[in-house]
């Protein structure tokens, strides 16, 4: 039976291709029961989506997703939910790490260009004047646009965003910068002091070890962390299984991780599997489901 929550989504608050009001369109024609939305360093788009929930009759969690380095990975994600999306403290904070986020989208930027990329800046000139961040598919979408790429990026073998990514756009490729926070403990502390639950996001998505994984979720669970996903749209029946086992009382959420449905991967809300296994979402979307 397919899970009726999915607890990760995006809109162009951030790095997804629709309005919040049509992702939570999106995810009532799927028969989503239980949404959250988890745009990137900001909570911007949660009062439209949370409005359409009601409208739809499914039960809203306010969430963002909020991107941390650790030892020597720089783009791990902590989800938080059941937010105060009006708290000026987390606002604030997240503010500070859109304006990390753009430092080094800007100096990605630049790097692309060095390396010979022309760059289609309309879309992103419009992202900046609506005041919407702009990540690195962002990026990609801007070298892959530019007709003067076009014969480098078929040399390349570069079709689409995933190909750019791993020579270009992740670390240890040509054009890559590094964030410099918040770190894993910062974020969560952000989370807990706008009233939240702190959820470590795709372990497996980031980190390929099993025992690393299972290593850093400790780490992080000493560091306060409240619950993981454990069930996602690319892990494994292998995966889930060992991250259900080393939770230990730990939150046990999931998602699809929706970005619009056009997109090469993300485009399906509740296409994800619990391979019998139980989940724990404790206090996410709990007074919305009363």
């Amino acid at each position: 039976m397919r899970p009726t929550f999915d607890l990760q989504s995006h809109s162009i608050h951030s790095d997804g291709a629709l309005p919040a009001a049509d992702v939570v369109t999106h995810a009532a024609r799927a028969g989503v029961e239980l949404l959250a939305l988890t745009d990137h360093d900001t909570t911007d788009g949660v009062a439209e989506a949370r409005e359409a929930a009601a409208a739809h009759g499914i039960a809203f969690s306010s969430a963002a997703e909020l991107s941390a380095v650790h030892g020597g990975y720089e783009d791990l994600h902590i989800l938080g939910y059941e937010l105060d999306d009006a708290d000026a403290d987390l606002r604030a904070a997240l503010h500070d790490f859109r304006g990390d986020r753009a430092r080094r989208i800007g100096e990605m930027a630049d790097r692309l260009r060095e390396l010979g990329f022309e760059l289609d800046d309309s879309p992103l000139e419009a992202r900046r004047a609506a005041g919407k961040p702009i990540g690195r598919p962002h990026l990609a979408d801007a070298v892959l646009a530019h007709p003067a790429n076009q014969a480098r990026l078929k040399a390349e073998g570069i079709d689409g965003r995933d190909a750019l990514f791993p020579p270009y756009l992740i670390p240890g490729g040509a054009a890559y910068v590094a964030r410099s926070r918040p770190t894993v403990p910062q974020a969560i502390e952000v989370i807990h002091a706008a009233g939240g639950v702190a959820v470590w996001a795709h372990p497996f998505w980031d980190v390929d070890d099993e025992g690393e994984a299972l290593a850093t979720l400790a780490a992080f669970v000493a560091a306060g962390l409240d619950g993981v996903e454990a069930f996602y749209a690319s892990h494994s029946k292998e995966q889930t299984e060992a991250l259900c086992r080393a939770a230990h009382g730990l939150l046990l959420t999931g998602s699809a991780d929706f970005h619009g449905p056009e997109h090469e991967r993300f485009n399906a809300f509740r296409a994800f599997e619990l391979h019998g296994l139980e989940p724990n979402l404790g206090p996410i979307g709990a007074r919305a489901r009363r």
